[in-house]
């Protein structure tokens, strides 16, 4: 006769089973109708943020590549203390510093060496001796002197500072991995595999004794559990390995030269070529220089338009790599790869902020909007652009204040000078370029640019900008993006939260933030 409590063991489960089958079924009935069906056609079209939302997601996967760092960092110092003390708790055992139980378990007799439980066989093996003997003892002290290299070579002052100690001591992942799939290996958690006859557990426990003697209470047999780990690791190696792979092809294709141009600040211009590219607006690819490193890959956005025949970058010299890449122009591509900038087509409004450098993706957005503009582009939803860009210095602007000026001429003539409104802003001045700027204060032109919107000095007053945009856009979608530091990417998307209406029919702003 079977047992009750089984019987409502098994019930449980299988109305488990059915609740969440019934939760499944409806919640891909209803997807499917909310994604697929006319009725709610307008309803889609009209909340169509919510794919913005998902993208917006996976453009913070650094972020989320940080976090889980620093969760196996802390998982990892819990199971190392964990470990210590049982490893106090195995050694203790065997000296008979606790129960008579738990000292009989750690002397059971083992002749093979392969059915104890306590991983400490003897008098002289000491906890320090155990952890540097063992399978387990090794690979954790190999694993865990990789993750704190990994982690400590990723603090910004390092990354930023010494860019190859990070990139170099990043791939240790493969060392980590190794290291933790041989881990288990050691088997030292270990479990009963008395099975028959029945080892009753209740009665052998008080009864050290009685042990071999009574059928019922055999002498216990141990064993360790089947490593598992690599059965979590495999999937996501064989996605690397096939990446890799991916990006190694891309980077055997050939690239070639459109135009170089070096400008007096040290920013390079670099107009390239390559068979079956393809881009949008705000992507960044990767570039390697093989005379510099074989192995150096680093983040560039791109800054021409997913319209123009060639794709370019501009590369400020900020370190040796980039120092070295001036005076050796020859390297491979791996990309484009997606970034949040992509997005700003889905926008009606767009706020774009670049800080220095930070123009590039944006670069790119102003040139492809303006072929759409010239090619009358059905899709293009954008109606109105605000773009600020924030320099230290007077000759960071020549980087593409031509095209500004392009597009300021352009568009004036068609009658579309209100589509976007730009504004740029120096934050670093001497007494010297004050005094030029009071001489030519009555010019018709901007004396740094040479456009007609006039050079601000000192900093947005954010609130303000955010005021107008909402004054000028009272029922639009707006979309925020930033090519920037980190303190303005916080007051920025302050700004978003504080200027979003609860009303949906009111203005609402969406933050976007350029991820490397």
């Amino acid at each position: 006769i079977p047992n009750p409590a089984v019987l409502v063991i098994f019930s449980w489960l299988d109305l488990q089973v059915v609740w969440m089958a019934i939760n499944i079924f409806l919640f891909v009935w209803f997807y499917f109708l909310y994604d697929l069906g006319d009725r709610f056609f307008y309803t889609r079209h009209l909340l169509g943020c919510c794919g913005r939302t998902m993208r917006k997601q996976l453009d913070k996967n650094i972020s989320f590549h940080k976090l889980v760092a620093y969760m196996i960092g802390l998982m990892t110092a819990v199971h190392i203390i964990a470990h210590l003390l049982n490893v106090e708790r195995y050694y203790n055992s065997w000296h008979g510093e606790y129960d008579a139980l738990s000292m009989a378990l750690s002397r059971l007799n083992d002749s093979g060496n392969t059915t104890y439980l306590n991983p400490i066989r003897s008098t002289t093996t000491t906890p320090n001796l155990l952890v540097f003997t063992t399978i387990a003892g090794i690979t954790g002290v190999i694993i865990t002197l990789a993750l704190i290299l990994m982690i400590t070579s990723s603090m910004e002052f390092i990354r930023r500072s010494y860019f190859e100690v990070f990139w170099f001591t990043h791939h240790l992942f493969i060392v980590f991995f190794a290291g933790l799939v041989i881990h288990g290996a050691g088997r030292i958690v270990r479990g009963q595999t008395n099975a028959n006859p029945p080892y009753n557990i209740t009665f052998c426990k008080d009864h050290i004794e009685d042990w071999g003697k009574k059928k019922m209470c055999p002498i216990p047999q141990f064993a360790g559990g089947f490593p598992q780990t690599w059965m979590w690791v495999i999937g996501p190696m064989v996605l690397y390995v096939c990446e890799r792979l991916l990006r190694f092809i891309r980077y055997i294709q050939a690239v070639k030269y459109r135009k170089i141009v070096i400008r007096p600040s040290k920013v390079l211009e670099l107009q390239l070529v390559k068979n079956g590219f393809k881009m949008d607006v705000g992507q960044y690819v990767f570039l390697n220089c093989p005379a510099i490193s074989q192995l150096e890959w680093h983040p560039f956005t791109m800054t021409s338009a997913p319209e123009e025949d060639f794709f370019s970058v501009h590369i400020r010299s900020v370190g040796d790599w980039t120092q070295k890449l001036i005076s050796i122009v020859e390297m491979g591509v791996d990309g484009p790869f997606g970034t949040a900038s992509e997005d700003v087509f889905d926008y009606e409004v767009a706020m774009l902020v670049g800080a220095g450098i930070g123009v590039t993706p944006f670069a790119s957005i102003l040139k492809s909007i303006w072929y759409k503009f010239k090619d009358s582009n059905p899709e293009l939803r954008t109606r109105k652009i605000y773009f600020y860009w924030l320099c230290r210095e007077t000759h960071a602007f020549e980087w593409f204040a031509d095209l500004l000026q392009v597009l300021e001429r352009e568009m004036e003539e068609r009658g579309m000078g209100n589509f976007l409104t730009y504004k740029l802003y120096l934050t670093g001045w001497d007494q010297s370029h004050a005094t030029h700027v009071m001489v030519h204060a009555d010019a018709d032109t901007d004396v740094v640019t040479g456009l007609k919107q006039k050079t601000n000095y000192g900093r947005p007053n954010w609130d303000k900008e955010f005021e107008q945009v909402c004054k000028e856009n009272p029922t639009s979608v707006v979309g925020t993006f930033l090519c920037g530091p980190v303190v303005l990417a916080t007051v920025l998307s302050k700004k978003c939260v504080k200027y979003t209406d609860v009303d949906p029919r009111k203005t609402k702003f969406y933050f976007n933030k350029e991820n490397f």
